[in-house]
């Protein structure tokens, strides 16, 4: 059954898409001891759609958020989903291949945002560094420094060391390269490998890397200047398999597959 497009909570006006959901929810074993309305998504379903996603895991096997409302990680845990995209081609995929081998490198020292690699990502970024002081956050000189590599030295990708300075200024010259969030909720493949999200944690702070693989919404991603935790600030390049379309910090993509 496709998703619907939209994030599935009390108040639904499908009755027939919430019927389906309990009838889902039933087959999985899933039911509860006051009877639901039939087709109303209220409380008590609210209560079952949590308890599933307590006990049960998206298709990358990670935890489901505990929010009572199906999105496309609960859609996909509860009817499956979509095939795994298949490798990218072009500067993206070159780029992405380029983020790979770097998987492993680290500051040096630890929490100094430099390092012999790290200051490689952030000159060829335009980032003025000073000996002995710290650097800057890299996530997108990273990403900067990838595109370069893969294009020889000449990318169309915008040269800045800022997240959302990036997907501005692709906004203002080819827009038609953007997914937003709620395009990518919608309709999550036209997420592929090679195309860079782009987080926006706020105060003009953000967080941005690969995609590695894309599934039903949910991501496996390369990233620079993170961690295990998938911090903003971390300590190296790593890949990470916690990312996915319902974050709410997330903008979108830029794609340049």
């Amino acid at each position: 059954m496709p998703f619907p497009g939209h994030i599935i909570k009390v108040g639904e006006t499908n009755k027939l898409l919430v019927t389906e959901i309990v009838a889902a929810l039933a087959g999985r074993g899933y039911a509860t001891q006051t009877p639901l309305k039939p087709g109303i998504f209220d409380n008590n379903l609210k209560s079952l759609v949590k308890l599933y996603q307590t006990q049960n895991v998206d298709i990358f096997g990670r935890p489901l958020e505990i929010d009572g409302e199906i999105g496309r990680m609960t859609w996909g845990s509860l009817f499956g989903a979509e095939a795994v995209n298949a490798p990218p081609t072009g500067i993206a995929g070159l780029a992405l291949g380029i983020a790979i081998s770097q998987l492993g490198v680290m500051e040096q020292p630890l929490g100094f945002n430099r390092g012999d690699m790290v200051d490689k990502y952030q000159r060829a970024a335009g980032l003025q560094l000073i000996d002995g002081k710290p650097g800057f956050f890299w996530c997108m000189a990273f990403v900067y420094w990838c595109f370069l590599q893969a294009g020889n030295g000449t990318t169309p990708f915008p040269k800045t060391a800022g997240c959302l300075d990036a997907w501005n200024r692709t906004k203002k010259k080819e827009p038609t390269r953007l997914i937003t969030r709620a395009a990518a909720i919608a309709d999550p493949s036209l997420i592929a490998p090679g195309m860079v999200f782009i987080l926006d944690h706020g105060g003009g702070a953000g967080h941005t890397g690969f995609v590695r693989q894309s599934s039903g919404g949910a991501l496996k991603t390369v990233e620079g200047n993170t961690n295990v935790n998938g911090s903003n600030n971390g300590l190296g390049v790593f890949e990470l398999n916690s990312r996915n379309v319902m974050n709410k910090a997330l903008k979108g993509f830029i794609n340049f597959t």
